[in-house]
């Protein structure tokens, strides 16, 4: 409690300063309450406007996938180069230290497997747990055109409305079925379809043509998903891509994870993402780490 003695006159008012009030960064989000925009803030780098997500998922429908087997060993390694975990409850509270201060977008669905239609999931999280879990967004898929296409976009609309009612975000997953056209007249309708729904952001899937288009027509930040594993440097090159066609970041999993050296690789995305490396450069940089020619610059942060 503040001491009554020695109350000194208040003095140094900035007459003649406005007050700024400066508009939001992330795109489409700006009118937004105060909780909802700090944990978007939590998300999107506040100096480069983009993230690096690490997707880490999987195993809700896939099981122990390749990289996935061990997660205290594949994936709690990269924590530190990683602007946001994407990943399930039980992933979380089983193995991913408490001590990790990096945003979490948590996974929301399921009921499905590999084994089944894909599109017919449902909501798998209740809004109470993500709050406990300190969620910086929560996120569902939507299969435009599956046979559970109007079931998924159920499940987005509820998450959505149970987010806003306690200030945490929506990420938007655009499922993508494999009977499918991979297109950017696709893309392009199923992300306007979960905007338009009230997502703050959604993940997407680049693709060679119209991708600017896609991220033109959708009035909340795009994120890239990284899909099957890839070269690094053709994984590196979408990204790029992307970002240069108006992509806010990356969420990528197995072209990190399944790499040959997962730390150096999601160093080289970042340095893509966040500090607009070309992907030639961003290969010599994978390559270096991968070499042991650079230092790693988590422990020299740390040290400091």
């Amino acid at each position: 409690m503040a001491d009554k003695d020695d109350i000194r006159e208040g003095k140094d008012f900035g007459i003649g300063i406005p007050q700024e009030n400066r508009p939001f960064f992330v795109k489409g989000n700006g009118a937004l309450d105060w909780g909802m925009q700090n944990r978007l803030a939590r998300i999107f780098n506040l100096v480069s406007g983009r993230t690096v997500m690490l997707a880490f998922d999987h195993g809700y429908f896939q099981g122990p996938t390749t990289g996935l087997e061990r997660i205290d060993l594949g994936i709690v390694p990269l924590i530190p180069y990683a602007d946001v975990l994407m990943c399930t409850r039980g992933a979380l509270r089983s193995v991913i230290p408490p001590s990790a201060t990096k945003a979490v977008v948590l996974r929301c669905s399921g009921g499905q497997s590999i084994l089944t239609e894909l599109s017919r999931e449902a909501i798998a999280v209740d809004i109470e747990d993500a709050i406990r879990l300190n969620a910086a967004a929560i996120t569902t898929q939507i299969y435009i055109g599956a046979e559970y296409e109007h079931q998924s976009i159920r499940n987005l609309i509820q998450l959505i409305d149970t987010g806003n009612r306690y200030g945490i975000p929506t990420m938007a997953v655009t499922g993508v079925g494999a009977e499918m056209k991979r297109d950017a007249r696709y893309f392009g309708l199923a992300t306007r379809i979960a905007a338009e729904l009230g997502a703050h952001y959604v993940k997407s899937y680049f693709v060679e043509e119209g991708f600017e288009r896609v991220c033109a027509g959708c009035p909340v930040p795009i994120v890239i998903a990284g899909g099957k594993k890839l070269p690094e440097l053709d994984a590196l090159t979408m990204a790029y891509q992307a970002l240069d066609q108006g992509a806010a970041g990356v969420d990528m999993g197995r072209n990190i994870f399944q790499s040959d050296d997962p730390v150096a690789m999601i160093q080289a995305v970042a340095a893509v993402v966040h500090k607009k490396e070309k992907p030639g450069k961003a290969l010599q940089l994978y390559q270096q780490l991968k070499a042991g020619n650079v230092p790693d610059r988590s422990r020299l942060a740390r040290s400091s």
